[in-house]
């Protein structure tokens, strides 16, 4: 059956959507653009944006204006704002407490986030060499680790390390080393920085193994069998074929953890409160301590802000040097 087409109509729909089936030109020549599609992509983006605002972006705006306060619990209760401009800024920066516990900061970040980094990489590629039955094994023992609240893991680890009922101790004692029944472990710097460590790197490997397992899922096996076909070994074959698909989830893992460990606190404040002496205080331990601990609620929101800005020049030094070698690579 013919369909008859009226050649008018025909010449109308050309006219209305101009030459070779574009949309009208506007009036100084250029085609017209829908301005409700552009601006739909910008309103959905409006929710998530205030969200960011109210739960980030109110709280460090207060903190910015608190670390220009000399705020302290007199101040509070008659309400009071005492403005004192840069010099809770200049004390902190002037003394020598604040860059000791930077570098003690760095120094830890550094250790545990390399510790983390090995034990979990090889854990992952465990994890890809074992059988169904011993990998759901292993990995239901690596969730349940993760998913323990940091509290209530850093109480464990307490009556672990406990000088006098400890697991810890007892075990060492049974198998002879008598003189460690009784030890303290949180009575020095290292030995508590010990705990500490092991309690970080403990519930940080999981995400790190599970992460870089599912890296190892992702590589295709004709390539481990033409590495073999090449006469090529074990390590060979990791460095070849294993390491360049796992690069780029070993770069976004490590820049997770370091960011997860510069700000641990949970876990050094549970076990000893940055004690003895203060010596196992990190920058989020020392802001809390001078703010909270000794309400110059000023002297911690400066403190927390130069925190922040530290954390930020590590990251972004750190995304600079993945940068250049993903594109000294390319």
């Amino acid at each position: 059956m013919a369909v008859e087409t009226n050649p008018s109509d025909v010449a109308k729909t050309a006219t209305g959507r101009g030459h070779g089936g574009q949309p009208p030109a506007a009036p100084g020549g250029k085609p017209r653009r829908k301005v409700g599609a552009g601006a739909a992509a910008y309103l959905l983006l409006v929710p998530a944006l205030a969200v960011t605002a109210l739960l980030l972006g109110y709280p460090l705006v207060k903190n910015g204006m608190l670390s220009f306060q000399n705020l302290n619990m007199g101040q509070m209760i008659r309400h009071a704002t005492e403005w004192n401009g840069f010099k809770n800024y200049t004390e902190i920066l002037g003394g020598e407490d604040f860059w000791r516990v930077t570098v003690r900061t760095v120094v830890f970040t550094g250790v545990n986030v390399a510790l983390i980094m090995l034990f979990g990489t090889l854990i992952g590629l465990l994890l890809a060499r074992l059988g169904k039955r011993m990998r759901l094994t292993l990995m239901l023992g690596l969730v349940l680790a993760w998913a323990m609240p940091v509290v209530a893991a850093s109480t464990v680890y307490q009556w672990l390390f406990a000088s006098r009922f400890g697991v810890v101790n007892y075990v060492l004692d049974k198998i002879g080393f008598h003189s460690m029944a009784d030890y303290n472990w949180t009575g020095s710097q290292f030995s508590t920085f010990f705990v500490v460590g092991l309690l970080i790197v403990w519930q940080s490997i999981p995400f790190v193994a599970i992460n870089l397992y599912a890296a190892t899922t992702t590589i295709p096996k004709e390539l481990y069998e033409a590495a073999s076909l090449d006469g090529a070994g074990n390590w060979k074959s990791f460095t070849q074929v294993t390491f360049p698909f796992m690069r780029p989830f070993l770069y976004a893992t490590t820049f997770l953890e370091v960011i997860w460990v510069f700000k641990a606190f949970p876990q050094l404040f549970t076990i000893n409160e940055g004690g003895p002496n203060r010596l196992t205080e990190t920058l989020p331990i020392y802001a809390f301590v001078e703010g909270v601990g000794n309400q110059h609620y000023g002297m911690g929101a400066a403190i927390s802000l130069l925190t922040i800005l530290i954390m930020l020049g590590l990251t972004s030094y750190y995304l600079r040097i993945v940068l250049k070698q993903e594109e000294d690579e390319l």
